[in-house]
């Protein structure tokens, strides 16, 4: 029953925000470089970095119409980023549909997305000075961290003794921090003080964390259906993350040899490649280990909920809300 009325809950915001969305899509000229951005705000998504900040202005006791200016934000950088990775990783497909460098060109896919950056710094103006300044200090030093955790992912593509640790600092800039900054942006709209503006920062942080762990997993361990990728992507993309990683680091000697040895061989068919190594996954305890490592981070985040002054009760639902996020499948 709780899950039920939690699902509701998000819906609450869901709906309002992505007609807040809608009212956004730009009708103007020039039209090879505004389509491309409607394209993508369209394409779906969970829309979770929003809702967190509508979410989160409301448990603090602001209101969630305006924290409306400051989600949409989150979005609009959240969706610009997507554009440029796609094109640094060639990927062929978003959320089940054409990526916008492939739909239009490489050129439109840059563009699109300066001018999306540019759009989401825009929404802020909205605000009166002082929140105006908080949103835009912290903004500016996410989309840097972002911009950090990308160019780490981009160099352990070429290299062979990333470490655990390495990774999930990678991690924690390209996605978790903007989990952290969405939340806290809530806070600041909502006039929350600098100490919960910290821990509630601190939470989503941690949960972003969990969230990109279980979406390395949901990468190999997915249903293709659900996933709105293509299962496997990373293991074709050779991708070293936490799977492979632990793989590594728990395997035997085979099982590393095998691991190296299937991602470098440009003649496995890719299905056999993702199978093949799936399994390494699997016996070597990675597989396992990455589910635990969901569960350590999703704890230390309910951890931090301890410090907020806030209700039981909005505790209560900011724990489910983690939880659901774990128990997810695509």
């Amino acid at each position: 029953m709780h899950y039920f009325c939690q699902m509701q809950h998000i819906e609450q915001y869901q709906k309002p925000f992505l007609k807040y969305l809608e009212g956004f899509a730009v009708d103007k000229e020039p039209g090879n470089l505004y389509n491309p951005i409607n394209y993508i705000l369209q394409l779906g998504g969970k829309r979770l970095r929003p809702i967190l900040t509508l979410m989160t202005a409301e448990i603090f006791g602001g209101n969630a119409d305006k924290a409306m200016d400051a989600a949409l934000s989150i979005e609009v950088f959240h969706n610009f980023s997507l554009v440029h990775d796609d094109i640094m990783d060639d990927a062929p497909l978003r959320r089940g549909e054409q990526t916008v460098h492939e739909k239009w060109n490489l050129n439109t896919g840059i563009l699109s997305g300066d001018a999306m950056l540019i759009m989401a710094y825009q929404l802020f103006e909205n605000y009166e000075p002082q929140i105006f300044q908080a949103l835009a200090k912290l903004f500016s030093k996410t989309a840097l961290e972002v911009c950090e955790g990308q160019q780490y992912d981009i160099d352990f593509e070429t290299r062979d003794d990333v470490i655990i640790s390495e990774y999930l600092k990678m991690i924690e800039y390209k996605t978790a921090v903007l989990v952290g900054a969405a939340m806290k942006m809530g806070a600041i709209v909502a006039n929350a003080s600098i100490e919960d503006q910290n821990s509630i920062y601190e939470f989503g942080r941690l949960l972003g964390i969990a969230f990109q762990l279980q979406d390395d997993y949901l990468d190999a361990f997915g249903n293709p259906e659900t996933f709105g990728k293509q299962v496997g992507g990373d293991i074709i993309e050779n991708k070293k993350t936490y799977l492979y990683l632990k793989t590594m680091e728990l395997g035997s000697e085979d099982d590393t040899l095998n691991l190296k040895t299937f991602m470098s061989n440009l003649e496995l068919p890719n299905s056999n490649k993702v199978e093949k190594v799936k399994a390494l996954f699997n016996t070597s305890g990675a597989a396992d280990a990455t589910q635990n490592a969901v569960k350590d981070y999703t704890n230390k985040a309910f951890e931090v909920l301890e410090a907020l002054n806030i209700s039981n009760d909005k505790k209560q639902s900011l724990r489910v809300f983690g939880e659901q996020l774990m128990n997810r499948r695509v």
